[in-house]
């Protein structure tokens, strides 16, 4: 301690022996003081004696401090021995110096150290073993190394014992005529010595009562009498000690009784020891047995045996021992029964995980378990290091959630072992898990500045606490402002963990101060604190700028340009450039020379793109830089004045060709050559320059080619087109004149494919196929080429080839086909050059169209809707629907003409609840069918209504006048006490109002349910079927259009959309797009588009 009483701190640099004396391993600046005090601590007399204060003083040095070897500064020596007794506590030590301070390790000769039976104290100085066991004996030995050696010490250590019990003689109740066997067993070392006495008085190995004898520290009494109870006592001796047990023999005679309750439940879980009790009282000790079920001995099985107390034991239970015993005294009717259940034992399934934690995160401790379904809810107790832990939702820094323990922001003092414990009534299991804390470290220590050159320190610091993740690096950081406050701090390098001092280059004229960082996987340490600050004086440049150079734009004129230094490069006050240049032609002219403090300087009157030599120097005060290298540069460029000449065009292929020219003279170039330009311009097709036609303008393609080149390939042109080309030279000022255009053509391509290729089929056996021109002719157009076949599926058909040889034809009918088959259809462009890509298409003839065989009918009140389904690849027929009412006299009436792909229509103006005939007529073909519209007056029929008829209305008027008359004679008779039976009322039977309502709003559409009808068939014969009302147009909503007046009715008839070119009702119509009329988008306006007939 210190005069304060303040600790000493303690360390692996600085540790206490057990003499009480304080060893230092090396030692550094601040271990410089003078009150060191050692304090000799009484503690049972609470009383504290402190010794003279002590003092150290550590001299610098100037040399550099170096390594020392290790060696131990105690104990001496190579080998030393320790005599140590049974339960007592070991404690070895090795305090070693040297430098870097060396690492103590511990190791056993003989066998491993155990870590559960050994402590290692004071930074591996101090091996402690606590309660020392024989087993402890052996051969120990430590070794203290650093980087420059390593050095031993043996210890040898002999454990000893005093006596110690290891049979104790027990206490019974004897009945006369029994034999009495008193066993004392005891161990050490050296093996002790065991006497008895009886009452005080030793018992020899010759006693005169025969009865009695000793052997193997054993007293057997034969046929014990009243008077042989006493105390007898054991004592066992040896070197070290000794110890003495009393035994009370009592002899007597008493009857046998059991003790223990009767129909006792045993529970335990699988594994563990059961003991059944069976406590008897008696002298003679009662003689038990046990058995299971009343009937299997219970000593038949191995796991089981019996206590001398009479308890049986049932060692590693499972569920087969779950049963009931019986425990009997021999040679009476004395018996007791307990039942033993085995559950399944408590097990931790998921225990705790070793965890590495940052600092100031959460923590999360999982702990699974097993408990047996008969047990009540288990007890889960979380410790740390073995102490209890309180953890609830309020706790700051425990929270139990199911089980698992939360650690809310873990510090380092979290850091330990978590031990997770599941306690029921029966059992319990235990399982770990270790938290370790890891921060980034703290920062470095000690840092000093040391070997203070003009132009280097060398700097140099101690490690700090790592926070459990090894530091990688360190970082060191300088600032060369006023203060460490001032300026930026800056890295400087970083270096391996390893490294303590590092030497560090500096720039005159500076001012600096340092710090260090240490960094680790989970980051870096805060800096450590700032260096004393440095300066160096200041000195000449060392260098001289950098990328020298010419910016000049104006003609006459140069701009002299360079990277401006660091200012940390200036070394000195007066800092500038001096610049130097003269004309390259004149070598060995005057320099001319300017002083600037930064760039640029401009230099006038230079003359068009004249060369300089040119070369910047850094000066300050104390001088200049060394001479600086000397660069060309060059004044201001202007446009070229030539063009290039002989341009020539060579075609190399149709659509490229090669452009030769000669180079312009380099003094017309006035400037650096940057290469040519060449534009390209695309006049039109062919011909049109020649024929006189205005030539088409448009933007010029323009290449680039380098100053070295004098031709050029150009390509990707377009067929059958003309073009005219012009180039010019450039530099870095701009373009010089165009040179004479030169024009040539491309010559013919084969032509691109036809546009569009859509057809349709007049008739049965032909198609007619229209196109357009190729968007790209690529020459003059001369016809076409046509090639067809039919697809037959499984083989190859014969093509067949029509050509068209006038260019103004855009459309062709092929005849003669199969009307059963599809065909493919290639057609090309031809011009001079061949044929161009075939434009593909595919289809099949139109079949002839034909008049609906099948009809759908659904009959309203005064119309019909009749639907059916066009033929597949059939074209519009005309047709039309005759009708008849069938009756006498009645006349036939006909339809407007009707579409074939019309698909649905509406014949109106019938009569109601009528038959009528219906025929459909195309030509010479006919089909007939029979309908009957909708009777109006079942569609308003109401409902009867009893209310409303006279029986009725009587009946409940002789009801009220009855039930007045009875309320009257009650009221007079009321004194009597008469009681009268009445009838209240009696219950309707429906609301009529409310029906007729809904017969009024909705009687026309109601009856349809049961009343419409419909007709379908395939033969003209009639037939009549019921269909309900719900049915409505959308069957037929993908090929109808509707309309409606504006009061919702119908208006018109129901047909399809027509054909863009007009085809009337027998035209053809495209197998590609058929001209079935498109969906209606429209919402019906009335419940007749709503609920309309199918």
């Amino acid at each position: 301690m210190d005069m304060q009483f303040h600790h000493i701190p303690l360390n692996e640099r600085v540790t206490i022996s057990r003499d009480g004396n304080l060893y230092f391993a090396n030692l550094i600046a601040n271990d410089s003081r003078d009150d060191y005090t050692c304090n000799a601590h009484y503690i049972n007399a609470s009383i504290i004696l402190p010794k003279e204060p002590m003092s150290i003083y550590v001299t610098p040095s100037n040399s550099v401090v170096k390594n020392r070897r290790a060696k131990l500064h105690h104990p001496a020596g190579a080998r030393s021995s320790y005599l140590v007794l049974r339960g007592q506590t070991l404690t070895l030590e090795c305090i070693p110096e040297g430098l870097p301070t060396p690492e103590v390790h511990w190791d056993r000769i003989d066998s491993a150290l155990s870590p559960n039976r050994t402590k290692k104290l004071y930074n591996n100085r101090w091996l402690q073993i606590d309660n020392v066991l024989e087993s402890d004996d052996g051969e120990y030995v430590c070794t203290a190394r650093n980087s420059e050696n390593s050095v031993k010490h043996h210890y040898t250590v002999t454990v000893e014992a005093a006596p110690y019990w290891t049979r104790r003689p027990e206490e019974h109740l004897y009945a006369p005529g029994e034999t009495v066997r008193l066993d004392c067993q005891a161990d050490g070392i050296p093996a002790p010595n065991i006497t008895w006495s009886i009452n005080g008085v030793p018992v020899s190995g010759t006693d005169v009562d025969p009865r009695r004898r000793v052997s193997s520290g054993k007293l057997i009494l034969s046929n014990v009498e009243f008077s042989d109870t006493a105390v007898y006592q054991c004592e066992a001796v040896n070197k070290h000690g000794s110890i003495l047990i009393n035994t009370h023999v009592h002899v007597v005679e008493l009857p046998a009784q059991i003790l223990t309750p009767d129909e006792r439940l045993y529970q335990a879980t699988a594994g563990q020891t059961v003991m059944l009790d069976c406590r008897t009282f008696g002298s003679p000790l009662p003689k038990i047995h046990w058995e299971i079920l009343d009937s299997i001995p219970a000593l038949s099985n191995a796991k089981i045996s019996q206590m001398t107390n009479g308890s049986l034991k049932i060692s590693n239970v499972s569920e087969e021992d779950s049963n009931r015993y019986t425990c009997s005294v021999s040679e009476t009717n004395k018996s007791i029964s307990a039942e033993l259940e085995v559950l399944n034992r408590t097990k931790i399934v998921g225990p705790p995980q070793n965890l590495h934690v940052i600092r100031g995160s959460d923590a999360i401790l999982h702990c699974k378990y097993t408990v047996d379904h008969n047990l009540k809810s288990p007890t889960v107790q979380w410790k740390k290091d073995g102490h209890k832990i309180t953890a609830s939702t309020s706790n700051d820094k425990y929270h139990e959630i199911e089980g698992s323990l939360k650690v809310w922001d873990v510090q380092m003092e979290d850091m330990g072992i978590y031990s997770c414990e599941v306690s029921t009534t029966l059992d319990s299991d235990t399982a770990s898990g270790y938290i370790t804390v890891q921060d980034k470290p703290d920062p470095p220590q000690s840092l000093k500045l040391s070997e203070k050159m003009e132009r280097s320190v060398t700097i140099s610091w101690m490690p700090s606490v790592e926070n459990n993740s090894p530091v990688t690096e360190y970082v060191i950081e300088m600032n060369e402002g006023e203060t460490p406050d001032e300026g930026q701090w800056q890295k400087y390098r970083s270096v391996s963990q390893d490294i303590r001092q590092l030497e560090i280059h500096l720039q005159p004229y500076s001012k600096y101060h340092f710090q260090i960082r240490a960094v680790n996987s989970i980051g870096t340490s805060a800096p450590s604190e700032s260096s004393l600050s440095y300066s160096t004086p200041a000195a000449k440049p060392d260098t001289n700028p950098e990328n020298v150079m010419t910016l000049s734009t104006d003609p006459k004129s140069m701009i002299i340009s360079w990277q401006e230094m660091d200012r940390r490069q200036f070394n000195g006050p007066g800092f500038q450039y001096k610049v130097f240049w003269r004309r390259a032609a004149d070598s060995g002219a005057h320099w001319t020379e300017s002083s600037v403090s930064n760039p640029p300087l401009m230099v006038n009157n230079t003359g068009t793109f004249v060369s300089f030599e040119i070369k910047v120097q850094a000066v300050n005060d104390l001088g200049a830089a060394p001479e600086p290298l000397t660069v060309i540069g060059y004044s201001g460029e202007d446009f070229p004045l030539e063009a290039p000449s002989a341009l020539s065009v060579t075609e190399l292929q149709k659509t490229s060709v090669m452009v030769r020219w000669s180079p312009v003279r380099p003094e017309s170039v006035r400037g650096h050559l940057l290469g040519y330009k060449i534009y390209l311009r695309m006049k039109g097709p062919s011909g049109r320059l020649r024929a006189g036609r205005s030539p088409a303008v448009g933007n010029p393609t323009v290449i680039e080619v380098p100053a070295d080149a004098a031709e050029k390939i150009v390509s990707d042109l377009q067929y059958y087109s003309d073009y005219t080309l012009t180039i010019t030279a450039f530099n870095s000022k701009g373009e010089g004149p165009h040179s004479e255009e030169s024009s040539f053509s491309t010559p013919e391509g084969a032509p691109g494919p036809v546009l569009f290729l859509p057809f349709d089929s007049p008739s049965e056996s032909e198609i007619t196929l229209r196109w357009e021109a190729p968007h790209k002719p690529n020459g003059e157009i001369r016809g076409y080429l046509l090639q067809y076949q039919e697809v037959v599926t499984g083989s190859e058909s014969p093509q067949h080839v029509e050509s068209i040889d006038l260019p103004a034809v855009t459309e062709f009918t092929l005849k003669n086909l199969n009307p059963e088959s599809r065909y493919t259809f290639h057609l090309s462009a031809r011009n001079s050059a061949g044929d161009g890509a075939p434009a593909i298409q595919s289809g099949a003839t139109l079949l002839d169209g034909e008049p609906p065989s099948v009809i759908n009918m659904t009959a309203g009140e005064t119309s019909v809707n009749l639907s059916w389904v066009p033929g597949d690849r059939h074209r519009n027929v005309g047709f039309s629907f005759r009708y008849l009412k069938k009756i006498e006299g009645a006349e036939w009436e006909e339809s407007e003409k009707i579409n074939s792909t019309q698909a649905f229509y509406q014949l109106q103006g019938l009569d109601s609840g009528v038959i009528y005939h219906l025929q459909v007529l195309s030509g010479n073909t006919s089909y007939d069918w029979d309908f009957k519209t909708i009777y109006r007056r079942e569609l308003h029929k109401s409902p009867s209504n009893f209310a409303t008829e006279g029986w009725f209305i009587g009946l409940i008027s002789a009801l009220v006048l009855l039930l007045l008359v009875l309320l009257l004679l009650c009221y007079i008779k009321k004194s009597k006490g008469g009681k009268y039976s009445v009838k209240d009322k009696e219950e309707g039977q429906g609301d009529a109002a409310n029906q007729k309502l809904k017969d009024d709003a909705f009687g026309e559409y109601r009856s349809l349910e049961s009343d419409m009808e419909k007709c379908s068939i395939s033969q003209p014969s009639g037939c009549e079927s019921k269909r309900s009302s719900n049915d409505s147009l959308a069957d037929y909503g993908d090929s109808v259009d509707i309309q409606f007046n504006e009061d919702g009715s119908f208006i018109g008839q129901y047909s399809g959309r027509r054909d863009p070119r007009g085809h009337d009702s027998s035209g053809a119509v495209s197998p590609v797009n058929p001209n079935m009329p498109p969906p209606s988008h429209s919402f019906p306006t009335s419940v007749t588009g709503i609920l309309g007939p199918n």
